[in-house]
């Protein structure tokens, strides 16, 4: 099984946001039982909290569920379990290889590596933004998403 982890700050916004959309690509390829989703933040700020109801309510437009999820910190055993950590922005990728073993760095990404079609490299941050910014989260995690998933087919086999 690949185990993919998205990560942000806080675990509310953007991360969950990733999670969603990508579990809904995963499912439509039928692709559940090969690959296994998670989240997390680089701080503690709302360890058990649901997903921000502005984030949720974009997704459910486009049909993506983040309901279940709830908010965690990112853990020292996440860098030997999962096979991919994705960071939504530079400033949480340096916190990831800061506290990340020196044998799993090369599991740590920026999440819109997978999305080259974009000039933008960071997911921004929308939670002190209007509703546009949510919209915005949901289209760059899209496309990125698609080009994960693209890229696990390529290396994995997976189709």
């Amino acid at each position: 099984m690949l185990k993919i982890l998205f990560v942000c700050m806080g675990n509310i916004c953007r991360s969950p946001t990733a999670q969603g959309a990508f579990a809904e690509l995963v499912k439509q390829q039928g692709l559940n039982a090969k690959i296994q989703i998670d989240s997390a933040g680089t701080h503690a700020y709302h360890i058990g909290k649901a997903p921000d109801q502005r984030a949720q309510a974009a997704a459910r437009n486009r049909k993506i569920d983040l309901s279940d999820q709830r908010a965690r910190q990112v853990q020292a055993s996440d860098f030997e379990q999962f096979d991919y950590i994705l960071a939504m922005d530079k400033d949480n990728e340096d916190n990831l290889r800061h506290i990340c073993p020196s044998e799993h760095q090369d599991k740590i990404h920026l999440f819109l590596a997978f999305a080259p079609e974009h000039k933008e490299q960071e997911v921004p941050d929308p939670y002190y933004g209007g509703t546009q910014g949510f919209e915005h989260v949901l289209d760059l995690v899209g496309a990125a998403a698609q080009g994960l998933l693209n890229n696990i087919e390529a290396n994995y086999g997976f189709a």
